[in-house]
């Protein structure tokens, strides 16, 4: 996060609560129990670490070790640990780097891709059915919302250093 001090203002009622409802749904959606539920769904047997970094690496170009840990906000030798994993259950793969050829990027693999595929299935599935009564427009708003949140939190995470934005709640 910026290396700026937070403005001495109190927060509004409003990001109060915010803030308190999105501890509650990180706390829901990190419990172990939810976990495991999601990955016998899914029908993958990946712990969180492994999936978080699954996850990281569908969603961008594959990039160096290093680079994965700053994105997950962990230590170099955790994401190491855990591509070995990934790598031995045949999810990822490692690629020459083509900016530098002593370098290697973690490349998701297509029984990777398939795996994150099924996780983020049978947790949409989920979403779905605890949103079952919600109109098709407040969906449209709430995912809006969500949208611009993640980007205005992005906006203000950017460490002085690195330029990277960091994911929120994460500094």
């Amino acid at each position: 996060m910026s290396s700026q001090p937070l403005p001495d203002v109190p927060a509004s009622p409003e990001v109060i609560e915010i803030e308190r409802a999105l501890t509650r749904i990180t706390y829901l959606s990190t419990r172990a129990r939810q976990h495991d539920r999601l990955m016998s769904l899914a029908e993958v047997p990946l712990d969180r670490a492994a999936v978080a970094l699954l996850r990281q690496v569908a969603d961008t170009e594959p990039m160096r070790p290093g680079e994965l840990a700053n994105r997950l906000g962990v230590e170099a030798s955790h994401v190491t640990r855990t591509v070995q994993q990934l790598q031995k259950s045949g999810y990822v793969t490692r690629v020459p780097d083509p900016d530098d050829r002593r370098a290697q990027r973690i490349q998701l693999t297509e029984a990777g891709q398939q795996a994150i595929d099924r996780i983020r299935d049978a947790g949409a599935r989920g979403m779905q059915l605890a949103l079952a009564e919600w109109s098709p427009e407040e969906l449209r708003q709430l995912a809006g919302l969500f949208h611009r949140m993640v980007d205005d939190f992005l906006s203000h995470a950017i460490d002085d250093d690195s330029e990277e934005p960091t994911p929120a709640g994460t500094a």
